[in-house]
């Protein structure tokens, strides 16, 4: 079986064609640009691959509701070009197939349940943090929906005592990913992430927002695995630190020996590593196969 799948991001598309195993047998990338000069290089990859159906996780908010006029479309983005842009339906008139669609975190986190490191188990969590912060929802067996999706990206965090940074949100200012995603460590500090020293006061600050996050969402939806990925995360040393504020936060209260006793596998990175979100668009393609199969 040769499935289609595409990670749509917003520095970067990865596409690649897999099978029912969940290997990766080709992968290549093209720069996000304006949506019809992204999406024609897209088409052109797929045109000659023979694919069976074609999974999607990409940036949002989008519109995941088969019921709606705008079902397929990216919604709300600042993304210059992308707000309203039909993104599915540009793609179901190139190609007469099978579609998964959802967000890249969705897909990332159902690609780690499918065989990643929430393999076997029936709910995880899986965070992005990069170019923005997102959350992908697989709960009970299956992805979390709901009135649009999970946007847990944009929840309100209480301020580190000691960050004045105002936060760079153009929708809510200090929300977690105006505090802590890649874009806002650099206009806090005046560098990127990946040139501060791992001894920096700056990923004290970071595991400080992200781990009330998490806090939160142990407490709220209480998933068998955390994961967390995107560029942010390939700061190794922030996992301890994380892991201990979680833990600080929790003071006890969520009695688990996966809390309590441990913590260093139950928040972890990605067990497929920089393919979970192109394997999780490949669950989806093979969903949408089995679900036209009936």
């Amino acid at each position: 079986m040769r499935i289609g799948a595409i990670e749509a991001g917003g520095t970067k598309f990865v596409c690649g064609i897999g099978n029912e195993l969940g290997t990766i047998e080709d992968r290549v990338s093209f720069p996000t640009e304006h949506p019809e000069r992204t999406l024609s290089s897209i088409i052109a990859y797929f045109e000659d691959k023979q694919v069976e159906a074609i999974g999607i996780g990409t940036f949002g908010p989008i519109d995941i509701n088969p019921a709606s006029s705008t079902y397929g479309f990216v919604t709300t983005t600042p993304k210059p070009g992308w707000s309203g842009f039909d993104f599915l339906g540009t793609m179901k008139q190139a190609f007469d197939l099978p579609f998964g669609w959802d967000t890249d975190v969705n897909a990332a986190a159902y690609g780690e349940a499918a065989w990643g490191a929430a393999k076997g188990l029936d709910s995880c969590v899986y965070y992005t943090v990069g170019t923005g912060i997102g959350v992908g929802v697989y709960a009970e067996g299956k992805l979390v929906h709901g009135l649009v999706h999970p946007e847990g990206g944009h929840i309100l965090v209480r301020r580190h005592k000691d960050d004045t940074f105002l936060g760079n949100c153009p929708y809510h200012g200090d929300c977690l990913e105006g505090m802590a995603s890649g874009p806002a460590i650099e206009q806090r500090w005046k560098v990127k992430g990946n040139e501060l020293s791992t001894a920096h006061s700056a990923w004290e600050m970071e595991a400080y927002y992200i781990a009330q996050a998490i806090t939160s969402t142990i407490l709220l939806l209480s998933p068998k695995k955390v994961i967390l990925g995107g560029g942010v995360m390939q700061q190794k040393q922030l996992f301890p630190l994380i892991r201990a504020e979680v833990q600080r936060h929790l003071n006890g209260y969520v009695s688990s020996c996966m809390i309590m006793g441990a913590i260093e596998t139950y928040i972890v990175p990605p067990g497929l590593g920089d393919n979970a979100g192109l394997c999780g668009a490949l669950a989806l393609g093979l969903a949408a196969v089995n679900q036209a199969k009936g």
